[in-house]
């Protein structure tokens, strides 16, 4: 018998929600996204020429009308979902339509005018995170697909989407559960012929346990700057090629170069990926005392970029020496990775001996990780930088690859750091002879912590942090 997308009985019914799930503007097809219990019902009002009966997962040309007047809006491809095989769970319907921004909305309307409600931003992956289609791991791995700007990122979520992170979390939450387990029979059945497991074995397991979990928050660092881009500022004298490199680096001219001095009197930033990894490129002012006040504004704010800064390129000009206010500024960037870039250096007379003319202006006496030639002239150094700035910023993920378990945000961090330190503390009275009993209360913290990294429980404020940025649609 063939089923029928039609509702099913019995069914506990769900507000039915509706959203254009694609980007508004100029496009070739528009998706319009229903789900809930009334999906079925409120297709077969768009659609009454078709009887109201859509084979699940059989794409199908349909005239999609007004239902009220029986207006013709457009024909479009509808696809209908019979949960829980779905992507929410329940019934659902997308409407691919024709693009833009009329037809869509117009669809939109429609839907609503026959009892949809309009969709929060992120509601339909909220539901499937409530129906148990994905934990919430996953749906942040959505959200970075959705939003990612860089390959590694991609990478980064496709792993996790597919649980790749999640098992990790799962399997250390598995673990602590066994240790609470190994300690209530220790505790409980003490007269027991088995003898109860041993303090020093619960420690050992204990220490592995917290090793892994200490692996996971080493990633946090490159893992979160996956996501907003590792802040690049491109530093030095005024005229020293900072605006060529940040076009240069682009692709496209985006800053304006002259043989003005002061002529960058703002700071001037986009991400770009390098290497398949994302970096905040930063465009500043040239540092030096200035009278003109509007390029002092502008390099206080270069100031202030530097401040956050997870990377400087200091361009110097070839053959030229750093002034002892530039070298005072390098000190202040003390521990902040700066690359040396000598600029300009198809300018550069044949046979010139850097040692000679460009005393002290080297990688090591000016603290920089590395130093390189560079003309945007003749492209001299600009593929080697390229390679060489993911190494400084993500050189973890470089080396291990993406597709391994890698804590990209925030709330990640501070739940595995909260089970680590909770585990910690339980190992610590353990070690020190307190009693069993009262040590293992700190294991159930640590669990917590894990569940609620996964959505195994969940409170409202956990589902509005992660869902608010989430789009419409989606």
């Amino acid at each position: 018998m063939t089923e029928e997308f039609s509702g099913r009985p019995g069914e506990v019914a769900v507000d039915t929600i509706a959203a254009v799930s694609t980007a508004p503007g100029p496009g070739a097809v528009a998706l319009v996204r229903l789900s809930g219990s009334r999906a079925s019902e409120i297709l077969g009002a768009l659609t009454p020429d078709y009887n109201n009966t859509v084979r699940p997962r059989s794409p199908r040309l349909l005239h999609i009308r007004e239902p009220q007047s029986g207006d013709l809006l457009d024909a479009a491809v509808v696809t209908a979902f019979c949960g829980p095989s779905s992507y929410t769970g329940e019934d659902m319907v997308e409407i691919s339509c024709h693009g833009g921004r009329l037809v869509p909305s117009l669809i939109l309307e429609a839907c609503l005018a026959c009892g949809a409600r309009m969709a929060e931003p992120g509601e339909f992956t909220q539901r499937a995170v409530l129906h148990g289609k994905m934990d919430l791991i996953q749906a942040e791995a959505v959200l970075d697909l959705v939003e990612g700007r860089s390959r590694a990122l991609h990478g980064s979520a496709v792993f996790q989407l597919e649980r790749g992170l999640s098992l990790r979390i799962a399997e250390a939450r598995a673990e602590m559960i066994g240790l609470e387990a190994h300690l209530v029979h220790h505790i409980d059945f003490p007269e027991e012929d088995e003898a109860p497991v041993s303090v020093e074995k619960v420690l050992a397991v204990a220490s592995e346990l917290r090793n892994r979990l200490e692996q996971l928050l080493a990633t946090a660092p490159e893992g979160e700057l996956l996501r907003e881009g590792a802040l690049t500022v491109l530093a030095g004298p005024p005229n020293s090629g900072k605006s060529s490199l940040y076009n240069a680096l682009l692709g496209e001219e985006r800053a304006i170069v002259t043989e003005v001095p002061g002529t960058t009197r703002d700071a001037l930033e986009v991400t770009v990926s390098l290497g398949g990894f994302p970096f905040r490129l930063v465009d500043t002012a040239g540092m030096r005392e200035a009278d003109d006040l509007v390029e002092r504004l502008g390099i206080e704010v270069a100031r202030r970029y530097l401040d956050r800064a997870d990377l400087v390129l200091l361009c110097v000009e070839a053959g030229e020496r750093l002034e002892a206010g530039e070298r005072a500024f390098l000190k202040e960037l003390a521990g902040t990775p700066v690359v040396l870039l000598r600029t300009k250096s198809d300018l550069v007379p044949q046979g010139y001996d850097p040692g000679s003319d460009y005393v002290e202006c080297d990688a090591e006496t000016l603290g920089a990780r590395e130093a390189l030639d560079i003309s945007v002239a003749d492209g001299t150094g600009l593929g080697e930088l390229k390679k060489l700035l993911p190494s400084l910023v993500y050189g973890g993920l470089v080396r291990t690859g993406v597709s391994v378990p890698v804590l990209t945000r925030r709330r990640q961090t501070e739940g595995i750091r909260s089970a680590s330190d909770h585990l910690t503390t339980f190992m610590e009275e353990l070690e020190n002879g307190v009693p069993a009993e009262m040590a293992a209360t700190h294991l159930r913290p640590a669990e917590t912590a894990l569940e609620e990294l996964l959505g195994v429980i969940s409170t409202d404020q956990i589902l509005e942090r992660i869902f608010r940025n989430f789009c419409i649609g989606k």
